[in-house]
């Protein structure tokens, strides 16, 4: 059994290395995977090493356990957090019930209390566990889905396959009350090739049915069923700019389900519509989306209206089954997968067609679904195809050897271009959140959070692409600005520390000074001082 991970808190290294000593951890199944001297740093390790529990001080620099458990609640609920400290106060105590702290104890650290504590807090943890793992609840809640009609009707909706005479008749008799105004549909797909040992990918995908159920459909107003071996979401939105909410939620569920239970999850967002009736365009959106995941990678959420060009028009009309493999392989970019997808597809009308007219109007709708595709894309195929006023005609005369090098040349080139849109945009977001950096560097209330809602993107997108162009985190790079900043002020004024601190947007000259020193070395002070000898 996989042993459940601690992280020790701290500011006295002496006391961090008793505890390492001193308890069993291995025993009493758990490991220590790392130590911090106080709450900002303890911070960055949970966001890196994602632990289990938590053991914490209270009086530490910079942030205090209180503080630290207080922001772990709000972004990790789901760890468990122990205080151990050597201050009997009663509003420490008092504070400690109101987080919900599983254990208060008192130094000098009694090993066996301390000891006692953590066993009982692993039964705790293994019941948590597997009460999400069992075979017999989770084959309670399998007979337990959305009843049949319900379900068909929803399938029927993303498919596009209910008509507009029979829409408010269906909707009314399945009791579907979703007024909108606007909509859109995830897709969870959980991966069957990455599940935990002696875990049947059934059931594993029905209990990651369940904990969406929990913890997304509780939280958000939506509808939520099975399709394809997927759990998809169709959810109603007051307002547009939600969605970047909505990605991050779906986001951190992903994350969690690996932490948590080991399953490789990863979230699909589609597009906004306007009305139910177009939810199948979401539903493309979204598969689309998910399909991104050989780029952007699994476990975490993707939101098709983040990575594809900004102008893509809501109104574009999903491609048709026929070429899908090719259409998704051109998204993907992948040139070995294109030229194999291309060759199918014209193998297949070969095999298919036997009279003159059969073979034109086949390549005439290989010519209207490149069309189609790059008008859902925002692309312009008469330039990426060099324009031809007989292009139909031209291509309908073709051989199969020149239909075919004409068609995976056209692919590649569409390929090329949807990257080439996608990477202007990343690059774009990036330029903007440089000069949001330039501009409130100095505002000590900048966040992630804020410049991403200011740029109308999830944390998650924004997060990625970020560290992919510029090699290092926003945080990081946030820092990094200001530290340039005030390593030019120490160097070139004679302002004191905290007013330098307060112009790169620190309140706290302590803490400024822990920044600077982490950079450079050495204090403010000394860094003047050595430069001035």
């Amino acid at each position: 059994m996989e042993r459940y991970k601690v992280l020790l808190v701290d500011d006295e290294v002496e006391v961090i290395d008793i505890m390492e000593q001193k308890i069993h951890w291995n025993d009493l199944g758990f490991k220590v995977v790392g130590s911090a001297t106080n709450g900002v740093k303890a911070l960055e390790l949970v966001e890196k090493l994602q632990p289990d529990v938590v053991l914490t001080d209270i009086k530490m620099p910079y942030m205090n356990g209180l503080q630290l458990a207080r922001r772990l609640n709000e972004d990790y609920p789901n760890i468990y957090i122990m205080i151990c400290t050597g201050f009997d106060e009663f509003e420490y105590a008092k504070e400690a019930v109101h987080l919900e702290i599983k254990e208060y104890m008192l130094k000098p650290i009694n090993s066996t209390e301390l000891s006692a504590s953590l066993k009982d807090l692993k039964e705790t943890l293994d019941r948590e566990r597997e009460e999400k793992l069992n075979v017999k609840k989770l084959n309670n809640y399998f007979q337990e889905a959305l009843p049949k009609l319900q379900s068909n009707f929803l399938i029927s909706l993303i498919e596009g396959r209910v008509g507009e005479e029979d829409y408010d008749r269906f909707l009314q008799a399945y009791q579907l009350d979703m007024k909108g105004p606007h909509f859109c549909c995830v897709i969870f797909h959980t991966s069957a090739n990455h599940v935990p040992d002696g875990m049947d990918p059934l059931l594993l995908s029905m209990s990651v049915e369940r904990e969406i159920k929990d913890r997304l459909v509780e939280e958000w107003e939506c509808k939520e069923f099975i399709y394809m071996g997927n759990t998809l979401l169709i959810l109603e939105l007051d307002s547009k700019e939600k969605m970047a909410q909505v990605t991050d939620a779906c986001d951190r569920f992903c994350r969690w389900a690996y932490r948590i239970m080991g399953a490789v999850v990863t979230a699909g967002i589609g597009t906004v519509c306007d009305s139910l009736r177009d939810i199948s365009i979401s539903y493309e959106g979204a598969r689309d989306a998910i399909s991104y995941r050989v780029l952007y990678g699994t476990k975490r959420a993707i939101n098709i209206g983040e990575i594809v060009p900004k102008e893509q028009k809501q109104t574009a009309q999903p491609e048709e089954i026929s070429m899908q493999e090719l259409l998704r392989a051109i998204r993907i970019g992948d040139p070995e997968e294109i030229k194999e997808m291309a060759h199918k597809e014209i193998e297949k009308i070969y095999k298919n067609t036997e009279t003159i007219s059969q073979h034109n109007l086949a390549t005439l709708e290989i010519v209207s679904r490149f069309v189609r595709f790059c008008t859902n894309n925002s692309l312009d195929f008469n330039e990426i195809s060099g324009y031809s006023q007989n292009i139909y005609e031209k291509v309908s005369q073709m051989d199969e050897s020149l239909l075919t090098n004409w068609t995976v040349n056209m692919s590649m080139a569409i390929s090329d271009c949807l990257m080439n849109a996608r990477n202007n945009t990343s690059k774009r977001l990036i330029v903007d959140a440089q000069n949001i950096v330039k501009d409130r560097y100095m505002e000590a209330d900048i966040s992630l959070d804020e410049v991403c809602a200011q740029l109308g993107v999830s944390n998650s997108y924004f997060s990625s692409i970020f560290k992919k162009e510029v090699g290092k985190s926003f945080i990081s790079y946030l820092t990094d600005y200001r530290m340039d900043i005030a390593e030019d002020l120490v160097l070139n004024t004679d302002e004191k520390s905290y007013t330098i601190a307060e112009k790169v947007g620190y309140l706290d000259a302590n803490y400024f000074s822990y920044v600077f020193k982490k950079k450079f070395g050495v204090s403010p002070s000394k860094y003047r001082a050595s430069a001035k000898k």
